[in-house]
């Protein structure tokens, strides 16, 4: 069998294999579609879109939840040749205007809950706003769209003329500065990334994972959307993301994909019913313990998009999953390096993907090229300048060390490391590592120190952690009480002491304020995907953080 073309062959073709299997469902199975379910729907939506007006090189913006319906339309209007793009739900109306503004869209999918932002957005060229869960004046209905196609349209024709180098997305980066960027990733890109992580991790039809990371960020795109099609993957859609550990022993998956916050939730969660060193279990009650959080039947677990604490991931190594740390980008594609399961060098980010290559330049920042290297950023010439260079090397902004085994470990980024007074250099990232991992109370932490004499943090509290705890503690349990409390600030002493047991003199934290708040992803301080707005806090906290230094 060749290798397909484009997704739009590769898609076709997983139907035509496979057109009995599950492909998209939501907990507890109260939706169910198979592939030649999904299939039949793509083909009615996008005879919907073409009546409408879109064709080939057309972007059409999504703001969907997790929900079948989301890669029912994104499929649809990709088999078009068009360009689907998914928006942070948590955007406000002028960062919209915005991404609307950069890719030119005429057609927004979205749903009731999210079009007064839309339409605050204030953009003229928008055509029409089709609503998957209703029908609201001014909206064209899901069931409109699909029974307003034309008799006459060529659907074999339409997604067949689609071509590897169309593209497929556009990732807008969740800058931590600066207006995001529009990543453009082709069909091509897509289909070295599914073969090449393929190669690390042969994925089967029939096998099982979730969806409920943003559509907008590439880790939900590639491994609940775009593999899926590849592979014959089945995909339950989380519609809160709040509430995957509930729905995991619903699905339990035979892969699964997590940032490090939700396996230190998981972590601390077990630890509170005394699971502390899974280790020292027998193996049956290992076992028992995968069962209850639904990871039993889970062969490999993958971890990304932020630093993991080495102890995060023996704990769950302990418990008999193997977890594989991943390195990659937008601009990647997705994932770029992977831990392969039988060879795990726990600290490390693994080697590259087959097809990709790795070096380091002279001040260390890690550079990649490949097949999965994007188009370059929409409009944006300069910028996809400053970023690739004329030998088609990725400028990462990573800091790495590659051993010789060829495993990568990614440092810190090259603009966020910390240079002290005395000229030390120093990477935040690794030493908020060790602070959140020191404490369960400890949910995010930000170390400032650039230029100063000594290091010091910003912490905000677990809201669910500290919610226990007030309850344990008989305190009153909102955010100021808490950020007071001596029991509370004696437990992150405690935490902080031990982080720095484990950090040179020079990285520790001497001094830490407790902040009132919770740090939410998209607000002021968090990007979507819980990324550090180093700059924006560093403003906001400007009289917190002087105070430690007084």
């Amino acid at each position: 069998m060749t290798e397909p073309r484009t997704l739009c062959e590769a898609f076709q073709g997983t139907v035509a294999e496979h057109p009995d299997l599950v492909a998209l469902r939501t907990p507890g199975g109260a939706v169910e579609l198979t592939f030649a379910d999904y299939a039949a729907r793509v083909r009615s939506v996008a005879a919907g879109l073409d009546a409408i007006g879109v064709k080939r090189g057309d972007t059409v913006a999504m703001m969907l939840t997790n929900r079948p319906e989301f890669s029912v339309c994104d499929t649809a209007a990709m088999h078009l040749g068009a360009t689907p793009f998914s928006i942070y739900n948590t955007s406000a109306p002028e960062q919209i205007a915005y991404l609307f503004g950069n890719a030119g869209n005429r057609v927004v999918v979205t749903e009731t809950q999210f079009l007064d932002t839309i339409k605050a957005a204030g953009v003229d060229e928008i055509e029409h706003i089709v609503c998957v869960d209703g029908a609201p004046e001014g909206t064209i209905g899901l069931e409109e769209l699909e029974s307003g196609g034309s008799e006459d349209f060529d659907f074999e024709a339409a997604w067949r003329a689609v071509e590897p180098e169309d593209l497929v997305t556009l990732c807008y980066t969740s800058g931590t500065t600066g207006p995001p960027k529009g990543v453009q990733l082709t069909h091509a890109n897509i289909l070295a990334e599914s073969l090449g992580f393929n190669g690390v991790v042969p994925l089967a039809a029939g096998e099982r994972c979730t969806s409920y990371l943003p559509h907008a960020h590439m880790a939900d795109r590639q491994t609940s959307h775009y593999n899926p099609m590849v592979f014959g993957i089945q995909i339950t859609q989380v519609d809160d993301p709040r509430m995957i550990a509930a729905a995991l022993p619903d699905v339990r998956p035979t892969f699964w994909v997590a940032v490090p916050r939700v396996w230190e939730k998981l972590k601390g969660a077990l630890e509170a019913q005394g699971i502390t060193d899974p280790a020292a279990l027998p193996e049956e009650a290992r076992k028992g313990v995968l069962e209850k959080i639904g990871l039993d039947e889970c062969r490999i677990a993958f971890v990304g998009a932020a630093p993991s604490p080495v102890e995060l991931l023996q704990y769950f190594q302990d418990l008999g999953l193997p977890m594989c740390e991943v390195w990659g980008m937008s601009e990647l594609t997705c994932v770029a390096t992977c831990n392969p399961p039988d060879k795990i060098k726990l600290g490390t980010v693994g080697p590259p993907m087959d097809g990709v290559e790795v070096k380091l330049a002279d001040d260390g920042e890690l550079l990649c090229r490949g097949p999965i290297l994007m188009k370059g950023y929409r409009g944006d010439p300069e910028r996809t300048a400053e970023a690739i260079d004329d030998e088609g090397w990725m400028h990462t902004g990573d800091i790495a060390e590659i051993d010789e085994d060829g495993y990568v470990k990614i440092v810190d980024r090259k603009k966020e490391l910390i240079i002290n007074a005395a000229g030390k250099n120093m990477s935040p990232a690794n030493i908020e590592s060790r602070v959140k991992s020191s404490s369960p109370l400890i949910g995010q932490t930000v170390t400032i120190g650039d230029r100063r004499p000594y290091n010091v943090a910003l912490i905000v509290l677990d809201p669910d952690v500290a919610a226990k705890w007030a309850d344990e503690h008989g305190l009153d349990s909102s955010a100021d009480a808490m950020a007071e409390d001596a029991s509370v600030l004696a437990e992150i002493e405690r935490g902080v002491a031990e982080a720095n047991e484990h950090l040179s003199r020079v990285e520790q934290i001497k001094r830490f304020k407790v902040l009132p708040v919770d740090w939410l992803p998209g607000g002021e301080e968090l990007t979507p995907t819980m990324k550090l707005k180093r700059t924006p806090i560093a403003e906001k906290y400007a009289a917190e953080i002087e105070a430690l230094y007084s």
